[in-house]
């Protein structure tokens, strides 16, 4: 049971990766509106299947639908909203998904746990799945009101489309200096590559493309080992089973703390852009080790009503902390280092390393809390510690740089080791594509 639990639940994620493997061929042809409006679609589908099912086969098929669609979302959104931001107020725009996420969340826990009282009617599941349906529809039937991306209509060879779309986002004259500057930085970077294909992820180059796919995936790893689908996709488990809260009680809990993703994604939304994506990545990592190692000595002590109570508190502030750092940053960060010509397909392929990554953790939590019960706390609160070293040695700073500056520093750089430094030393240098890049010399023991 456990077992057909963890696979029901993971089947999601892991057909969300191949859903974001997709936005790897087609991201740069269809546009990322047509993603989405298609991703929409598949994700109705996949709604009206899994909402209608009188099987568990054909409840799985709606997921493996769902999954597909919502990879290709996730996959695009975040390249998109990335793509049509001022660099000064980048990490914010991208960053307010989080709230709008932590609503969904919301209102999904608190129909599911208002239709759990019409048990033991199938319509206490129904609805809920249903509801989606309709936001998918709103999403399709809205998406092509809003601007395409200037930087994809550049690449299709649209510079007038594009310089329109910035001198309406700019609130600007469509010739006036801050668009054609803009302009003639995308132009500059796409100058100097060649066109993107999937193979061209795996070289290395003056643009060390290979490098900048190893943090994109890494970062969107960080985001799923910091212990947040135990927690997020197991709430009411482990509010009932772990914390031995009601039924009812449990069900409360676990709406309620999605108000948390919310608070903390606007605390991330306002300081992301100030502080960086660096600081917030580490404050996050260490907040979070913190909250779990609190969470595994409080549950080690099942008879300590006191106790169960304070890590209910903790789980809250483990939300809180988790969002400031790991809830969208990943995917903004990726999206920022990603070259043009090649941004849709290394979202993609993060993005799926980020849904597979999900799916591993979805599918072995139900058993590793059965077998080693609030150990499996600890196991996440080490891997928070060791994400320090990692953020603070090899993550360079984006914030404050355009897409285009932010090539550059990749550019000037020699090897993983000293991006960092790159990023401190041109920390300084105007928001105008101005930081001194000389070609690099790379030698085959420095290639990575």
């Amino acid at each position: 049971m456990l077992i057909q639990l963890g696979t029901v639940v993971a089947l999601y994620t892991l057909c969300g990766a191949f859903g974001a493997l997709s936005c790897i061929w087609l991201g740069d042809r269809l546009g990322r509106r047509r993603i989405i409006f298609i991703a929409s679609i598949i994700q109705s589908i996949g709604c009206i299947i899994q909402s209608s099912a009188f099987q568990l086969g054909q409840f799985i098929v709606g997921r493996i639908i769902l999954g597909l669609g919502t990879g290709g979302i996730i996959a695009t959104v975040s390249v998109w909203q990335s793509e049509l931001s001022k660099a000064e107020s980048r990490g914010a725009h991208v960053s307010a998904f989080g709230a709008f996420c932590g609503l969904g969340n919301s209102l999904a826990l608190w129909v599911a746990f208002g239709m759990s009282f019409t048990q033991p009617s199938s319509v206490s599941w129904r609805f809920p799945l249903a509801l989606s349906i309709f936001l998918s529809i709103i999403t399709c039937s809205t998406i092509f009101l809003l601007p395409e991306s200037p930087r994809f209509l550049s690449m299709k060879g649209g510079w007038d489309e594009a310089r329109d779309v910035l001198a309406r986002l700019f609130d600007d004259d469509i010739y006036s200096e801050s668009v054609s500057k803009e302009i003639e930085n995308i132009r500059s970077s796409l100058e100097h590559t060649k066109s993107g294909n999937f193979t061209n992820l795996f070289t290395m180059g003056p643009r060390r493309v290979f490098h900048r796919v190893i943090l994109a995936s890494a970062v969107q790893v960080l985001l799923q080992m910091t212990g947040v689908n135990i927690v997020v996709s197991y709430a009411p488990i482990i509010f009932e089973q772990q914390l031995r809260f009601s039924h009812t009680s449990s069900g409360i809990l676990s709406a309620a703390s999605q108000a948390v993703l919310v608070v903390g994604s606007l605390c991330c939304s306002f300081t992301v852009d100030r502080l960086g994506r660096r600081k917030l990545m580490l404050f996050s990592a260490c907040a979070s080790a913190i909250c779990l190692a609190a969470l595994s000595g409080l549950t080690a002590h099942p008879d300590n009503v006191s106790g169960l109570k304070a890590a209910v508190f903790f789980t809250f502030l483990y939300y809180f902390v988790y969002v400031i750092g790991f809830f969208v940053i990943p995917f903004l960060y990726a999206t920022e280092i990603a070259p043009t010509h090649l941004r849709a397909a290394v979202c993609g392929l993060s993005t799926a390393v980020s849904w597979l990554f999900n799916f591993l953790v979805v599918e072995v939590t139900p058993i590793a809390f059965t077998d080693i019960g609030w150990k499996y706390f600890m196991v996440y609160c080490c891997l928070n510690a060791s994400f320090v070293p990692l953020v603070y040695f090899f993550f360079p700073e984006t914030a404050g740089r355009s897409l285009e500056e932010i090539d550059q520093v990749f550019e000037a750089s020699t090897s993983i080791f000293n991006t960092v430094s790159v990023a401190k030393q041109s920390r300084g240098a105007p928001s105008t594509g101005s930081i001194p890049i000389t070609e690099p010399v790379v030698s085959k023991d420095e290639e990575f």
